[in-house]
């Protein structure tokens, strides 16, 4: 394998924005409002919830879109952390994303994808055994998860214009998708059922699946909604995948900042209507007790008869395909600026003779394959979303911190709103975290032991490196 020192530009504008809306959508949209809807119990509060989501990811969004003017190299939210703070804290970044934030999604959407193949193909069912080795049980579904991961790390491998044709084409039909869907939504609006979930709207409560409610006692209504975030921002995260692959987008100072903040509004858009549908065809008890969570599945059933289940299928199959081949392509040029800084295997940091990051690919694809096998990503992802706010609050806290620190530098694109936008972002994520840390508290240690583990595993690595001379320099002149 020959290695190229370089990436190649070769990503556009709508390259880029589709990468963001890709990443985004993957299956959560189709599920998570079933947990809102029995954490807060109403229409209103429902949307509530996806509106402080949509905000909070907008305005990290646009704030990021300084950093990534400033710092247009591949690696994207490590590379800020590491100029702003040091590499202790990008690299518990980067070693959180490799062991869960990014593999572990990578798993979860794509057994997402195998799960939903099996409502067309029983075949691949997630309740059958294909493998029994006595003390692991592999079922179909997890076999395709692993296929589907490991051919579209192959194609990733063959150059960035793959991955490219495949995000553009899946991320496009997935968006007409979604806009049919509302549409037809709209048309098959049940009166009643409208106005039921659209009187008293902003009593919140617990709705519990088999239609009864519990009143909460003062605070805690603040608890449900924090709960309520976490499958919404599961559902809103990954739009800074585009940051990650700076260095193959043309003019990336504009690009990056442009597609952010595109994407990420184009899908805070679709996430409203399409909650906005299910309430319009769907009772609250009927969306908090939908089968397996599968509100999409309910709602279409409504709205195309028999024929639904086939169609949200079809649906979310494009969704979770396009949105892994998004995390797979950007999510190895974390590792890959890791190894260039010393701080991860060495040979992640080289380029094939596609130019790509070929070795962190396959790396990735490992991890993420084992993480299908172990059918604990769900669990982790939720208690990791807690550490991912953390280090999105810390990256918008650079932005402060640069702004001292290098006054001078050039900044192509200033932070919309700043100082108020991105304060209030950091306001809101520590009210999010804070509400966690005291209501669900098994959502946030898992996610911070796993992020601390990374403080002895960067000192053993850097003293290992540290033991030759050019590596002892690098960290002396970064730390």
């Amino acid at each position: 394998m020959s290695e190229n020192t370089a990436f190649k530009p070769s990503l556009r504008l709508i390259d880029g924005t589709m990468l963001v809306a890709g990443s985004m959508i993957g299956s959560g949209i189709f599920i998570v409002s079933a947990d809102i809807s029995r954490n807060v119990g109403s229409a209103g509060w429902m949307m509530v919830v996806w509106l402080i989501t949509g905000f909070m990811t907008l305005t990290a969004a646009l704030s990021y879109g300084e950093l990534s003017a400033m710092f247009p190299k591949a690696g994207g939210q490590y590379i800020y952390l590491k100029e702003a703070f040091n590499p202790l804290i990008s690299f518990m970044y980067g070693w959180s994303f490799f062991t869960v934030i990014q593999t572990a999604t990578i798993a979860a959407v794509g057994v997402a994808f195998a799960k939903f193949t099996a409502y067309i193909f029983p075949v691949f069912s997630e309740n059958d055994v294909a493998i029994d080795l006595g003390f692991l049980r592999i079922s179909p579904a997890q076999l395709l998860s692993i296929l589907v991961i490991t051919l579209l790390t192959y194609i990733n491998t063959r150059g960035v214009n793959n991955g490219k044709i495949i995000q553009t084409v899946f991320t496009m039909t997935k968006l007409l998708s979604l806009l049919g869907l509302i549409v037809f939504g709209f048309f098959a609006l049940k009166p009643e059922v409208w106005e039921a979930n659209w009187t008293n709207i902003w009593d919140i409560h617990k709705l519990n699946p088999d239609g009864s409610t519990e009143s909460y006692v003062s605070i805690a209504v603040f608890g449900a909604i924090a709960s309520s975030m976490v499958g919404a921002i599961f559902s809103s995260d990954s739009w800074n995948n585009v940051t990650f692959i700076a260095g193959e987008i043309k003019k990336p100072r504009r690009n990056i900042g442009l597609s952010l903040a595109l994407g990420t509004i184009i899908v805070t858009i679709i996430y409203i209507a399409m909650n906005v549908v299910y309430t319009s065809v769907l009772s609250m008890h009927e969306i908090a007790s939908a089968e397996r969570d599968r509100v999409a599945v309910a709602a279409s059933h409504v709205i195309f008869g028999q024929a639904g289940t086939i169609i949200i299928a079809v649906m979310i199959m494009i969704s979770t395909f396009g949105c892994d081949n998004g995390i797979i392509m950007s999510g190895a040029r974390v590792y890959y600026s890791m190894a260039k800084d010393g701080l991860f295997i060495r040979k992640v940091g080289t380029l094939n003779k596609k130019a790509v990051p070929g070795i962190a690919l396959w790396l990735q694809c490992v991890v993420a394959s084992l993480w299908c096998l172990s059918g604990r990503y769900g669990d982790l992802l939720d208690m990791i979303s807690f550490v991912v706010v953390v280090f999105y609050m810390l990256t918008i806290i650079g932005i402060f911190i640069l702004r001292k620190k290098r006054p001078d530098a050039e900044r192509p694109y200033r932070a919309f709103g700043y100082p108020v936008l991105p304060v209030l972002y950091i306001v809101m994520g520590i009210a999010f975290c804070t509400l966690l840390i005291i209501y669900k508290p098994n959502y946030t240690w898992p996610g911070l032991i796993i992020t601390l583990s990374g403080i002895p595993v960067y000192y053993i690595i850097r003293w290992f490196e540290g033991r030759n001379p050019e590596q002892a320099m690098l960290f002396e002149n970064e730390g």
